[in-house]
């Protein structure tokens, strides 16, 4: 098991938790109220910073229920945080743009995170085929 040493900016949020046998991604919260028109871009501060391992990396998504709640978007679809970013002052925020008119209060569960491991180093191997079935399609949609 690893420890994450983490600052709180705010006594406002509740302290983070990993809440074992449900997920393993962990809920942020906005660290201030914060009302937002629609079309408006805003950096929203989650109130806290953490010191990451050396090998692992923090992905920050959206919750499911973040767009039906508050009309926001994250901007960058998912954040990513590597382990450099771990100064005394690098507070995490969620980078969103409003669809609607919109407040979010303060503690207010608003994205995600899960730490993983980086990806090991690839070398990549240029092939004139792959000698694979053909599914179609784009991605892993494929065709029946």
């Amino acid at each position: 098991m690893e420890t994450i040493k983490i600052k709180y900016f705010t006594d406002k949020i509740e302290k983070l938790a990993y809440i074992d046998g449900k997920s393993d991604w962990i809920d942020l919260r906005a660290a201030e109220s914060v009302d937002m028109e629609a079309g408006e871009y805003r950096l929203i501060p989650l109130g806290v910073a953490m010191e990451l391992p050396k090998g692992y990396e923090a992905h920050v998504v959206p919750r499911s229920s973040t767009f039906k709640n508050f009309g926001i978007i994250q901007t960058n679809h998912q954040g990513v945080i590597d382990s450099s970013y771990r100064g005394d002052n690098d507070q995490w925020y969620m980078p969103v743009y409003a669809l609607r008119d919109t407040h979010i209060e303060v503690n207010d569960r608003i994205c995600q995170f899960r730490i993983v491991e980086n990806q090991p180093e690839l070398v990549f191997d240029e092939v004139e085929t792959l000698e694979n079935e053909n599914r179609g399609g784009i991605g892993s949609t494929g065709k029946d």
